[in-house]
């Protein structure tokens, strides 16, 4: 071979083993770019915006692919078949990320339907505490709920807080008109009051009696008092009708007859169950102070008056047992009252 052809040889060699340069360095650029996305953890992609983000590194680096040029023959299918797959399951794996929050977005927007609709046939509703319990329920679902398709979010959230609001509103001006109402009733019951003290005995007692039994059957018709006044304001009005009672010299059995004849009105709105109740509850003490009763006279056979301390102790049988046969009395007039009212 002469000089000149083993030039050009040389000059050839040096040609190829620079193309194999240059590919071997494709090859590398390559592969790293496989590895790059291929060590995309797809399980800490968990927003629209980090699916995002994630994207547009993976279509950076698809530029970055295209100006790379081939890799050696043998092994440029080999690297491409591997870029194009890793590419593959990126897209993939968004896709399907999108489709179950596409489908937890319908399944969220039929429970927010589903909540509006409770919201509105309860928003109406008067019975205030058990509805208002109802609609703190709905309210900690409704956080409970993931996201709406953005275009229905405030349009559902609008229809369900309007709801709630109307509910709330008209239990407040309820609850003001309540508490007046329920003030004007206290100043009711404090004058009835009054009017009980000032009461005098005149020269025909069963007139002021009938008066008083009168001012007794006005107080059953008073409505509801402030709840912390309740107790303190039928305490006074309890005192001033035993105190006129006493004055006017009616025995007691009388007085908590009258008593009981006003409970009775208030049993009667809780219907039949509540008076049976009552009722059952009256003949089981009969039957004790029937019993009780019997025991003392029964006792009292066995005491003669012939010591002071033996006339003592018949005594205070003799008392006992009369105490107890009025409370007899007393029972047996109350079941016959209940009996009339069922």
């Amino acid at each position: 071979m002469n000089p000149f052809e083993t030039a050009i040889n040389k000059k050839h060699q040096t040609y190829f083993e620079s193309i194999r340069k240059i590919e071997e360095d494709n090859l590398a650029a390559k592969t790293a770019l496989c590895e790059k996305i291929e060590s995309i953890d797809f399980s800490v992609l968990k927003t629209f915006s980090e699916w995002e983000e994630a994207t547009k590194n993976v279509l950076a680096l698809q530029d970055e692919w295209r100006t790379i040029g081939f890799a050696p023959r043998k092994l440029n299918q080999k690297v491409f078949e591997r870029y194009r797959h890793a590419c593959d399951a990126f897209f993939s794996a968004k896709a399907e990320f999108f489709k179950q929050v596409r489908n937890s977005y319908a399944e969220n927007y039929r429970k927010k339907v589903e909540l509006c609709e409770n919201a509105e046939s309860l928003k109406d509703n008067t019975d205030w505490k058990e509805t208002s319990e109802k609609f703190i329920q709905l309210q900690k679902e409704w956080k409970a709920i993931g996201p709406v398709p953005r275009k229905y979010s405030d349009e559902l959230w609008k229809r369900f807080i309007s709801a709630c609001d109307y509910f709330f509103d008209q239990k407040k001006k309820n609850t003001n008109s309540l508490h007046g109402e329920e003030l004007e009733n206290l100043e009711k019951k404090k004058n009835l009051i009054a009017r009980i003290n000032s009461l005098k005995k005149s020269d025909h007692p069963n007139e002021t009696v009938a008066t008083l039994k009168a001012l007794i059957e006005e107080w059953s018709t008073i409505g509801h008092v402030p709840f912390k006044e309740k107790d303190k304001v039928y305490k006074d009005f309890r005192a001033a009708v035993d105190k006129k009672y006493e004055e006017l010299n009616i025995d007691w059995v009388s007085r908590r007859l009258e008593t009981f004849k006003n409970n009775l009105k208030d049993m009667n709105t809780k219907g039949q169950r509540k008076l049976i109740h009552e009722r059952d509850k009256l003949l089981h003490a009969r039957e004790r102070l029937n019993s009780e009763i019997a025991t003392y006279e029964n006792n009292l056979g066995y005491f003669t008056s012939t010591t002071q301390k033996g006339s003592k102790v018949i005594l205070e049988l003799e008392r006992k047992i009369d105490t107890l046969k009025e409370e007899s009395r007393l029972i047996e007039e109350k079941i016959r009252l209940i009996e009339d009212n069922l």
